[in-house]
């Protein structure tokens, strides 16, 4: 789905924050490779193409920014957003997946959420919809970015700096972070008929736009 190697090379760090922001802030990051984007710029800020420390902070900075849009979303929308129908980027089964993560783990959910894919996009849009207080939103929130970008970005880090002649290896490390990361969301698009249909009739509208 996504070049990652292209996507750091290109766009740099100001690209990888835009990404982590749109994961969250703009409620589309079930199908943005957040982790495997953060470990793929660990494993090139070990090979000296991304300065490590500045990384960190971009991460955490745009996570956080982010979840504070995604919560105010809640907040100012309510259940209503839970009424919006379903689209080929947007279900509310995600949304409901997300609220019951919050029945279950309350103000914890904003920080173990990070940790989470898809679970991670919504729980800031619950937790306003929830009437969380923002100040406690966050204190969690920042705790779970924090450790979010550090964890994986230096996962990432560490195995780029353990692998000697690290460069010959850059592709099929990318390869089975994004399998990984991506595996379980094409598994369900694939396991579930209603999005297999909708996917292709959009694909069908798109090859044929006269239809």
């Amino acid at each position: 789905m996504f070049n990652i190697q292209h996507i750091i090379q290109s766009g740099g760090l100001i690209l990888i924050g835009l990404i982590v922001f749109a994961e969250s802030g703009m409620l589309v990051g079930f199908f943005l490779p957040g982790d495997t984007l953060l470990f793929s710029a660990g494993f090139f800020a070990a090979t000296g193409r991304l300065p490590l420390i500045t990384l960190i902070l971009v991460v955490i900075i745009a996570a956080i920014v982010g979840d504070n849009v995604g919560f105010t979303i809640g907040e100012h929308t309510g259940h209503r957003i839970f009424k919006k129908k379903d689209s080929l980027f947007f279900r509310k089964e995600y949304l409901e997946q997300a609220e019951k993560f919050y029945e279950k783990h309350g103000s914890k959910t904003v920080l173990l959420a990070r940790f989470v894919p898809i679970v991670r996009t919504f729980a800031p849009v619950v937790a306003g919809a929830s009437k969380m207080p923002r100040k406690r939103f966050v204190l969690f929130d920042t705790i779970g970015a924090i450790l979010w970008g550090i964890t994986i970005i230096m996962l990432g880090y560490w195995l780029g700096a353990k692998i000697p002649n690290i460069d010959q290896y850059i592709f099929p490390v990318l390869l089975l972070a994004t399998l990984f990361t991506f595996g379980p969301t094409v598994w369900h698009i694939l396991s579930d008929k209603e999005i297999r249909n909708r996917l292709i009739s959009s694909l069908k509208r798109s090859n044929n736009p006269k239809e």
